[in-house]
């Protein structure tokens, strides 16, 4: 296709004009290659057309193809293609090793049968939603913002919750620092709307009584969750209890469920790379946030130690600090997403922001948990 002719899909050449010199266009399938040369920086080139190829249906990237510049057009995926059959797996996983979790927080006898575990349910259906809001939270904004996205990835693991969360996985470029804030604080902000819910229902409900089965037993090993302070904020406002100071008595598993929002919330609010907080904290303050970021590892690595050497604390109470300094040492050496444009967000997002980290320390307790026995 000649320079002097328009493609029959995307943005007509008039939209380069000024902008970029095109030399040749060239299609092939649904993808188009502009040849030609910048006028303007590649900063300033990707902030002024991106809005106008995302409201084309196309997201844009720069190659060079010997000495010629080339954007490259491709069509932004607004659908699935078939049954996401991976998605559908490990949501089937997670709901079976939740079920199997629950089952713990319920006192539910194993030798009762394999389907006993069904009678679980209420812990499985609170930690879903509340993962599963998380994630649509991101899901809606990375596709309001023309970021490419997919359905949650839910992560099923033997442990005492039955997962380690839920993910999506986002292709192409972030746009600006605005989208990038909008779509990391979508997720903490309406996985906490879920989380307060869910933890408001579940204090309402009667709590468990420990069996006496289970009471008289020297072979078990119990497990202690440390309150956060939005828990007991939710449990004094309600009038409830949380039990804290009766081990024959426990609040009812759901309010568990919202227990888990409420760590996951913290952990993705740690600002490195690309966790929510990164994210956040990325678009907030700029480049400059990198530097700050490479501290907080550090940072985990030193809870990790006073808690175990200065409190007393045992090492399972404590080690999951160390575990996360790890993870956030891997965030930082993979860095954080790099917005095409660096324009600030304004007053208002940085309020927002500020109060998300607030609410994010609301959900942080020194030891998420203690294992007795």
């Amino acid at each position: 296709m000649h320079a002097t002719e328009s493609p029959d899909a995307g943005p007509p050449l008039s939209a380069l004009t000024g902008r970029f010199h095109v030399h040749e266009v060239r299609t092939e399938d649904d993808r188009i290659e502009y040849y030609g040369v910048p006028l303007v920086s590649y900063e300033h080139l990707l902030r002024e057309l991106w809005p106008v190829f995302n409201d084309a249906g196309y997201r844009i990237s720069f190659s060079r193809r010997g000495r010629t510049d080339v954007i490259v057009a491709e069509p932004i995926d607004t659908g699935m293609d078939g049954i996401p059959w991976t998605n559908v797996v490990l949501l089937l996983a997670t709901i079976i090793s939740t079920l199997i979790a629950g089952a713990l927080w319920f006192h539910i006898d194993p030798s009762d049968g394999v389907f006993a575990i069904l009678d679980a349910w209420p812990f499985t259906v609170a930690l879903l939603t509340v993962l599963g809001i998380h994630e649509l939270g991101h899901y809606v904004m990375s596709r309001y913002h023309g970021v490419n996205a997919t359905l949650p990835y839910f992560i099923p693991i033997p442990s005492i919750i039955g997962t380690a969360g839920a993910v999506i996985k986002m292709s192409g470029p972030i746009p600006d620092r605005r989208a990038q804030f909008d779509i990391g604080v979508a997720g903490p902000l309406a996985g906490l709307v879920a989380t307060v819910i869910v933890t408001a229902i579940g204090l309402t409900l009667d709590p468990m009584t420990v069996p006496a089965e289970f009471a008289e037993s020297d072979d078990g090993i119990t497990v202690m969750l440390g309150h956060p302070p939005l828990l007991e904020l939710l449990a004094s406002a309600l009038g409830e209890s949380l039990y804290a100071d009766d081990p024959m008595r426990s609040v009812h598993p759901v309010v568990i469920g919202g227990w888990v929002g409420m760590f996951i919330t913290f952990l993705n609010m740690i600002p490195v790379g690309q966790l929510d907080g990164g994210h956040i904290s990325r678009a907030m303050f700029g480049r400059k946030m990198e530097a700050a970021a490479a501290l907080v590892p550090w940072a985990l690595f030193g809870l990790a130690g006073y808690l175990y050497y200065g409190a007393g604390v045992s090492f399972a109470g404590s080690f999951i600090w160390l575990f996360w300094g790890l993870i956030a040492l891997f965030f930082v050496a993979a860095g954080p997403a790099q917005p095409l444009s660096e324009a600030s967000l304004g007053p208002k997002r940085m309020a927002v922001g500020m109060v998300t980290f607030f609410l994010a320390a609301l959900c942080f307790t020194p030891v998420p948990f203690e294992v007795i026995g």
